[in-house]
């Protein structure tokens, strides 16, 4: 695929985060959602590709743009054809509360790459490079996190494992105070949160538990293209959930590896900061009308990471950043 999809896939991401950023704080989540939906819609309109949203917002009758099956781009007919994995904004709460980690992400794949997801939850582990091949998802949680700390010459109490805020990972918690590791709770947005383990300076080594399985897909196109290394296992809640499982063609029972979730080498991912997190920046509001992003993009046939600053003058923005 042509490497300025990179480049144009960060546009996509910014204006999404412009869109959304303006009502951090404010208490409504849908609100912010709906920005950074709109404004990512209307930036995918003006790229060269033949697009198919295989995560993005929910089905047609959910979600009036970015919905699962809907065709983006300019779609000519020598359009490249691509899935699209979709998160306009990951974190909706967090932005809607003033908190952190809040991200706009996109991951792109040729048509067939891209796991389609069913919207419940997945159970997943993973790791940065240096941890790459020793984790099974099908071991203990003590088993998972003594393989892991060894590969990264650590002591088990340096080890520090983060997950998301819920009760439902109680057990998890008592595993690892038990074992000694530091534990790293968050609120929301588990795409950021697997992203930080192949990054030394976040002092995160392994993301575990429960949360979105379509956010397990786009989180395992980032680390696909970081070297890292991730498995899920979806976790149904309801026979309704189920059912979804089986109309999609998902197995519930199987253990996903990476290549499961993501096929091939041809992986683009991007992600534009709305919120100060451990791995990107928010957005911020200058002086005369501008604005500063930080994103990153990557590209898993080169393995090229670009984190880009880029100040943004609304005046002379069109519509969809405004």
């Amino acid at each position: 695929m042509d490497r300025n999809l990179a480049i144009n896939l960060v546009r996509v991401t910014e204006a999404a985060a412009l869109g959304c950023a303006k009502y951090m704080g404010r208490g409504d989540k849908n609100l912010a959602d709906q920005g950074a939906v709109d404004s990512m819609r209307k930036m995918f309109d003006t790229m060269d590709i033949d697009g198919i949203v295989v995560i993005g917002e929910g089905e047609l009758d959910e979600a009036p743009m970015l919905y699962i099956g809907e065709r983006i781009g300019m779609c000519q007919n020598d359009s490249l054809k691509v899935d699209i994995a979709v998160d306009p904004l990951d974190g909706t709460n967090s932005v809607a509360k003033g908190l952190a980690n809040a991200i706009s992400v996109i991951a792109m794949a040729p048509r067939g790459c891209l796991l389609k997801a069913p919207d419940t939850y997945m159970y997943k582990l993973a790791v940065g490079p240096k941890a790459k091949g020793v984790i099974d998802l099908n071991a203990s949680v003590k088993e998972n996190m003594f393989n892991i700390a060894k590969a990264l010459d650590k002591d088990i109490t340096e080890l520090t494992v983060t997950m998301l805020d819920r009760d439902r990972h109680n057990d998890i918690i008592k595993e690892c105070r038990e074992l000694g590791c530091r534990i790293q709770l968050f609120r929301d947005g588990d795409v950021a949160a697997a992203i930080a383990t192949c990054f030394e300076h976040t002092g995160v080594d392994v993301l575990i538990g429960k949360g979105g399985a379509p956010e397990g897909v786009i989180a395992a196109a980032a680390l696909k293209c970081l070297g890292g290394e991730m498995q899920g296992k979806l976790s149904p809640m309801s026979d309704e959930e189920i059912e979804r499982c089986k109309k999609m063609g998902v197995q519930t029972d199987k253990v996903f590896l990476l290549d499961d979730l993501v096929k091939g080498d041809e992986v683009y991912f991007a992600a534009t900061g709305v919120s100060d997190g451990d791995l990107l920046k928010g957005v911020k509001y200058l002086s005369h009308n501008k604005c500063l992003t930080h994103s990153v993009v990557m590209r898993s046939e080169t393995g090229t990471i670009r984190f880009i600053e880029a100040i943004h003058n609304m005046e002379k923005k069109p519509k969809y950043a405004k």
